[in-house]
């Protein structure tokens, strides 16, 4: 009797980016959720602060993005009310540590990049553009 009459299919979300701050679009594209579902999670998940600078517009960090792939995937795809996802969040929290604030460095570009393939290709184009021009 607890079937689902309309489950949302499963969306490949895409790799997070190797940056500090994200806008909320960026969030938004990152996570497959609208910005104004965000704006809401905000007020029903509180563990879920994004800093707000000017024009009190919104920056999510890094484990605020994981937060809310993690508030997504027991919404969506677990099926979950909010007050369930709440109480699974909280319920995990109290087991473990509070999520981690990843280390500066950790934001580096991720290991499985080529540096010397991209320097190479890097090179190749500056060849190409500083071509003299035939008249």
């Amino acid at each position: 009797m607890n079937e689902r009459i309309h489950k949302p299919e499963t969306v490949a979300l895409p790799p997070i980016p190797a940056k500090r701050y994200f806008t909320i679009g960026e969030v938004s594209e990152l996570c497959g959720v609208k910005p104004h579902v965000l704006r809401y999670w905000e007020q029903e998940f509180t563990q879920l602060k994004p800093v707000k600078r000017r024009g009190n517009r919104r920056y999510y960090q890094h484990h605020e993005v994981l937060l809310i792939r993690r508030i997504r995937e027991l919404l969506y795809d677990q099926g979950f009310t909010i007050s369930g996802a709440r109480n699974k969040l909280n319920e995990r929290e109290g087991r473990t540590a509070p999520v981690e604030v990843l280390p500066e460095e950790s934001f580096m570009a991720p290991p499985s990049v080529d540096v010397e393939a991209i320097r190479s290709e890097l090179n190749d184009i500056l060849q190409l553009l500083t071509l003299p021009k035939k008249e």
